[in-house]
C-alpha cells in the first residue's frame, strides 16, 4: 500500500510539473481541448486577417468558448515578434502603452444549448493595453495570471504603412505548371531611402491567411530608385489549389448545404455527404470564403451564446496518395493545424476515411490535406486538385529593420486577389 501511495504521488507530481513547464509557442495554438471556436479579426470585417493600422481607431475582435462553463480567471498580454515569429526580446515598456497584462472581463453564458459553455470576448487595443510599435505580435491568454498555464496564442499584425505595394498574379513561368500554379510578382514603392534593402527588408507572401503557405523573400530581384521589385522567375510560385469545400451547419432542425443527416443522442450530430477526391481534370467554379468560417444559427437569436455545438461527421472516398502518411481536414476553423482531432481514420469495411470534429453552429470552409510521415511534407492539392483559375486571396507583408534598430517594423501590408481587375 505504501509503495502504491508513493507511486501515485510521484505520478501526480510529474503531471503537475509537466503542466507547470508548459510554454507558449509563437504560433496560432489552443493549449486546452475544452477551448473551442477561437476567433481573431479586424472588427471592420468578420473573419478578416487580424491586421490593424498603427495610430488609428482600428480594433481587433477576439473571442473563444470554454466548454467547462462557469467563469474562469483569464488574463492576456501581447508580445512583439520578429518577421519570422520569434521573440523580439524587447521590454514590454518598449512596445506597450498602459499595463503589461489585463484580465478578460467580458463573458456570457450559453443559452438554449445542449452543450453548456461560456463565451469570452475582448476588443483591443484598449485603454488598458495598447501597442505602440508596428510589427508582428503574439496574443497570449493564460489562466489565473500565470504565464506557465497557457490557454491560447494567436498571431496578429500592426502596420505602419510607409510603402505602397503593387502586385500581379500570372501563370507560372514553369511551362508544366502554367495550368496549376499562380505566380505572384510584387513591387514595393518607397519614398524614404532604404540604405541596404538586401539586408534590411524582408517580404512575406501568404495565401488565404494560411501560415503553412508563407513564402519569405529576403532579397529583391531588382533594386531601382524608389522601388524594390520581386519577380524572380523561380520564386513566389503558389499552387492554385481548388475552391474550398463547404457545409452549412446553421440549423439543427433543417439540413443545410452538404449535410446528409442531423440527429441528437447525447450530443448533436451532423453527417456530411461523402466527399470525393477533388483532382478533376477541369476547374469548376464555386463560390467559397477562402477557408473562413462564420458562427451563425437559424434556430435562435444570438450567434455567440445561442449557437450550439455538434459532432460533424466527415467522410472521404479517396485512395491514399502514399504508403506512409495521414489525411487531415483543415480550414481557418482550426488554424490549418494538423492534430489528432482532425486526422481521418480509414475504415476498411467501407473503404472510406472518416473524422468527427466538435464544432459550433455556422458556415464552414474546409479542405483535405495529406501529410507524408516519411518526409514531413504537407500537400494541400493531392486530394483537392490545383488550377490556375482558382480564386485565392493573397497577403503581402513588408518588414524593415532600420540600421541600429532592435526590432522589425511592418511598414507595408496588402491584401489582394488573383481575379481582381
Amino acid at each position: 500500500m505504501i509503495k502504491s501511495g508513493i507511486l501515485l504521488f510521484l505520478c501526480l507530481f510529474s503531471l503537475q510539473t509537466s503542466q507547470a513547464q508548459q510554454k507558449f509557442t509563437y504560433d496560432n495554438k489552443v493549449y486546452n481541448t475544452e477551448i473551442k471556436t477561437v476567433q481573431l479579426y479586424n472588427t471592420q470585417k468578420e473573419q478578416s486577417i487580424p491586421v490593424i493600422a498603427l495610430g488609428t481607431s482600428e480594433k481587433l475582435s477576439f473571442s473563444f468558448d470554454d466548454l467547462r462553463g462557469g467563469s474562469k480567471n483569464y488574463w492576456y498580454t501581447v508580445e512583439h515578434c520578429t518577421y519570422d515569429w520569434k521573440s523580439s526580446n524587447l521590454s514590454a515598456l518598449d512596445y506597450l502603452d498602459g499595463m503589461n497584462e489585463d484580465r478578460i472581463i467580458d463573458y456570457a453564458y450559453s443559452s438554449k444549448t445542449l452543450q453548456k459553455f461560456t463565451h469570452y470576448s475582448l476588443t483591443f487595443p484598449n485603454d488598458q493595453l495598447k501597442p505602440k510599435l508596428s510589427g508582428n505580435y503574439l496574443l497570449k491568454v493564460y489562466e489565473n495570471g500565470e504565464m506557465d498555464r497557457p490557454v491560447i496564442s494567436q498571431r496578429f499584425y500592426i502596420t505602419d504603412q510607409q510603402v505602397n505595394i503593387q502586385t500581379e498574379v500570372v501563370p507560372s513561368n514553369e511551362v508544366s505548371l502554367r495550368f496549376s500554379n499562380q505566380k505572384v510578382n510584387v513591387t514595393v514603392l518607397h519614398k524614404n531611402p532604404i540604405q541596404n534593402p538586401y539586408q534590411d527588408i524582408k517580404m512575406v507572401l501568404m495565401q488565404n491567411g494560411n501560415p503553412l503557405t508563407a513564402k519569405l523573400n529576403t532579397k529583391p530581384t531588382y533594386v531601382k530608385p524608389g522601388s524594390l521589385i520581386y519577380n524572380d522567375l523561380a520564386s513566389n510560385d503558389f499552387k492554385g489549389s481548388n475552391e474550398f469545400r463547404k457545409f452549412d451547419f446553421r440549423s439543427l432542425r433543417y439540413k443545410g448545404e452538404h449535410v446528409q443527416d442531423i440527429f441528437t443522442d447525447s450530443t448533436n450530430n451532423a453527417v456530411l455527404f461523402t466527399d470525393q477526391n477533388g483532382t478533376a481534370l477541369k476547374y469548376t467554379q464555386q463560390i467559397d470564403e477562402d477557408g473562413a468560417f462564420f458562427i451563425r444559427n437559424q434556430d435562435n437569436i444570438d450567434n455567440d451564446t445561442d449557437s450550439d455545438y455538434g459532432r460533424i461527421q466527415f467522410a472521404l472516398n479517396a485512395v491514399a496518395p502514399g504508403s506512409n502518411g495521414d489525411i487531415y481536414v483543415v480550414g481557418r476553423f482550426n488554424n490549418y493545424t494538423l492534430t489528432e482531432e482532425n486526422k481521418l481514420s480509414y475504415v476498411a469495411s467501407k473503404k472510406k476515411y472518416y473524422a468527427s470534429i466538435y464544432l459550433k453552429q455556422g458556415l464552414y470552409d474546409y479542405q483535405y490535406v495529406w501529410k507524408d510521415n516519411t518526409t514531413g511534407n504537407i500537400d494541400h492539392t493531392v486530394l483537392e486538385g490545383s488550377f490556375f483559375e482558382t480564386e485565392n486571396n493573397y497577403q503581402a507583408f513588408v518588414y524593415y529593420r532600420r540600421p541600429g534598430s532592435r526590432w522589425d517594423e511592418l511598414i507595408g501590408y496588402s491584401l489582394f486577389n488573383n481575379i481582381q481587375k
